[in-house]
């Protein structure tokens, strides 16, 4: 079988890692591989001879993709027996089997995130992928139940879990010996959904009743400057260093702030996976965690504390317990929760899948 996967967004955060992390596994499946994308960034995988680049520099969501993609690039596509988005964009002229990943549906389900232009646009993309698509791609039950409520239920809908990078895992093996300091770790952005002003509540009550940490908000300021002054009021209420960021870091520095933190904090209101908990917790880190439906999904076997979801109080009482009485510094995470979740399975459910086209 020959499989178009599009490789145009292989540098993107989330749907970056998803891809980047689950291409070994499908060029070792002995099925032919066509990707979709930019050659120099793609280049490293033509040393696989059932691999061949389809040259593209058309945006994803960009209104080329679903009104001028070129022909020429349709037919090759349509050469192959199956097409793969590891996100919902579909170009124009492919008619082959598609199938699409769709990682969470949050927009209709927190439409206040968007304008209403926004938001229409976002459904129309929504449901032209699900119309399109012979499966769709997901990565928690969750997110499964979201998608059917608001897309439909006439469409396979297949839970194919995000997982950890084998980086972490290997950072961890070899920094056994790093010390802890008095930092707590933030991984988000000033979206609603992430519950920063959450955090920043409890984060305050906690410092004004002798909490010695500082918070770390691994992203830039500037995103914060320009976003929501309520949330940079509330940061520089805080005074002196109690919260800084880290700008843009790479992963081996992100791992870095994981490793040494005391605690992470992830007090989402809205997510479809999340990473960053199961992330710190590879690296020997606590996690401090909202008990929304998706994050008790993922991480019910997982020695996470939970707070109540949007409850500054709760989340501030958690924090002084993880954080000043005798918890056990570095969680360990036994064999069959280190693979409960990876790359290796998500690839094959996605190929098997893909395998069962007639």
């Amino acid at each position: 079988m020959t499989i178009c996967i599009d490789c145009r967004m292989i540098d993107a955060s989330g749907i970056g890692v998803y891809l980047r992390e689950c291409l070994p596994y499908f060029l070792q499946s002995g099925n032919d591989f066509l990707l979709l994308g930019d050659s120099a960034r793609l280049q490293c995988y033509t040393s696989n001879t059932n691999v061949k680049i389809i040259e593209c520099d058309i945006k994803p969501f960009s209104l080329k993709e679903i009104f001028l993609f070129p022909l020429k690039t349709a037919r090759r596509i349509n050469r192959a027996n199956a097409y793969l988005s590891p996100f919902f964009n579909v170009p124009n002229g492919v008619n082959i089997p598609v199938y699409t990943a769709i990682h969470d549906i949050i927009f209709p389900d927190m439409p206040e995130l968007t304008s209403k232009i926004g938001l229409i646009a976002r459904i129309w993309f929504y449901r032209r992928a699900y119309k399109k698509s012979q499966n769709i791609f997901t990565v928690s039950e969750f997110s499964k139940s979201r998608i059917q409520h608001h897309l439909g239920a006439e469409k396979p809908v297949v839970v194919t879990y995000s997982a950890i990078q084998p980086a972490f895992l290997s950072f961890r093996a070899n920094n056994k010996n790093i010390q802890k300091t008095q930092t707590i770790v933030f991984v988000g952005n000033i979206k609603k959904h992430k519950g920063l002003y959450i955090l920043l509540e409890a984060f305050g009550q906690a410092r004004s009743e002798g909490l010695p940490h500082r918070l770390v908000v691994i992203g830039e300021e500037k995103n914060f400057r320009t976003s929501d002054n309520t949330v940079l009021q509330k940061i520089e209420s805080l005074g002196g260093n109690a919260v800084t960021f880290t700008g843009f870091i790479s992963d081996e520095k992100l791992m870095e702030h994981l490793c040494t933190a005391s605690l992470l904090v992830q007090p989402s209101l809205y997510e479809g996976f999340c990473l960053p908990p199961l992330e710190a917790m590879v690296l020997g880190t606590h996690a401090l965690i909202s008990d929304i439906p998706v994050l008790k999904e993922i991480y019910a076997d997982f020695p996470v504390t939970f707070f109540r979801s949007a409850d500054p109080s709760d989340f501030k009482e958690k924090m002084i317990g993880l954080l000043l009485n005798k918890t056990p510094s570095s969680p360990v995470l036994p064999d069959d929760l280190l693979l409960k979740y990876t790359f290796e399975k998500t690839a094959s459910i996605i190929l098997q899948n893909m395998n069962e086209i007639k």
